[in-house]
């Protein structure tokens, strides 16, 4: 089989309607369009949402929300899911690995929820104030 010789099942495309071709193709006079009006004519429409010039209901509805398209690739990192890893030293790849932050996540900040009961060696992390002081205590060290 070869790219150029694919082509579509018989029968899967339907031909188009063939319009204005007469009284007894049922399709004849008006082509479907209706009597008069703007959609009867040719080039008449109107924009995407237009209600007539009553208030459009994307217009009506309130703005809400916002979704940050970097929030996918960052994730936060608690303390004590630190005490579950095995490594000596914790990093994106060992984080990926122990599966504590999803595939696609570029950046984690590390912060201070919960206790840490081990030393670690956080490396290339981003780590909060709270955080740095409490990996600190318990022996650790952190690298920027």
């Amino acid at each position: 089989m070869r790219l150029n010789s694919l082509r579509p099942a018989s029968g899967s495309g339907k031909a188009a309607k063939r319009v204005g071709r007469g009284i007894a193709a049922g399709r004849g006079k008006t082509c479907g369009r209706g009597q008069k009006g703007q959609h009867s004519r040719s080039g008449g429409y109107h924009k995407v949402g237009f209600e007539g010039g009553q208030m459009p209901l994307q217009r009506r509805l309130p703005k809400v929300g916002f979704a940050s398209r970097k929030s996918r690739f960052s994730a936060e990192l608690r303390l004590h899911e630190l005490n579950g890893m095995t490594d000596e030293t914790i990093d994106l790849k060992s984080l990926k690995k122990a599966r504590l932050v999803s595939r696609i996540v570029a950046r984690v900040k590390v912060i201070s929820s919960g206790s840490l009961d081990r030393a670690v060696r956080i490396k290339g992390l981003r780590v909060t104030k709270g955080a740095r002081k409490a990996i600190e205590a318990a022996g650790g060290s952190v690298e920027d």
